[in-house]
């Protein structure tokens, strides 16, 4: 059978490396090429026409799964599988809406990554094994509601980010360190699936979460 042609779309260089050399000894896995940007990931994936691509979730030009759509429309039948530091069932199932094959963690296994590869390719789909559960109940809408699994610090992070409070303002009223306070509100935007405050607000006042 054809060998399964891989795009890699990571701007650091050892990162990158890494995962070419580890999918490069996989049987029936050819890395044909690299993209450090967005930008040129489209352009590598019109020209190169892989079967799937490997695509960084923070990129310097933007956030990857934003980016899985036009890739998707770059080369008939590429599919996308989103790489990140760090993951969530929100992410998942972000990409996935976006059109994306999965998501995994960049911490994997070699053995993981090059398997999640091959499921890909033949049209499954794969999200690092702890999120799975999660995943499907978020896609099948059973997941419980978006601010159910807040604490009960968390609500006043987010009731303080609905007043447009900073950070530092955050890390005033409620006595806490900026670090401490940075913490909070990152859980805030990882548990409402939102990318910004500003996204972190809408979200919980469409949801009923704020007034």
């Amino acid at each position: 059978m054809p060998s399964i042609r891989v795009l890699l779309v990571e701007d650091h260089d050892m990162v990158a490396e890494a995962l070419g050399m580890a999918l490069d000894r996989a049987d029936g896995i050819e890395v044909v090429g690299r993209a450090v940007s967005i930008a040129e990931a489209g352009a590598e994936t019109g020209r190169l026409r892989p079967d799937v691509v490997l695509l960084d979730r923070r990129l310097p030009d933007g956030d990857g799964i934003e980016a899985i759509g036009s890739l998707a429309s770059a080369a008939e039948g590429v599919r996308v599988l989103v790489v990140a530091g760090e993951v969530s069932a929100a992410m998942a199932t972000r990409a996935v809406a976006a059109g994306g094959a999965g998501l995994i963690a960049k911490s994997s296994g070699l053995k993981e990554l090059e398997a999640a590869v091959r499921e890909v390719a033949a049209g499954g789909m794969v999200f690092t094994p702890d999120l799975l559960a999660d995943v499907l109940d978020r896609l099948t809408g059973r997941a419980a509601h978006p601010g159910g699994g807040l604490t009960a610090r968390e609500r006043q992070t987010l009731a303080l980010l609905g007043e447009g409070a900073s950070t530092v303002e955050i890390s005033r009223r409620l006595g806490v360190a900026r670090n401490t306070a940075r913490n909070h509100v990152q859980r805030v935007l990882e548990k409402l699936g939102a990318r910004s405050k500003l996204e972190a607000v809408v979200i919980a006042r469409r949801d009923g979460l704020l007034d």
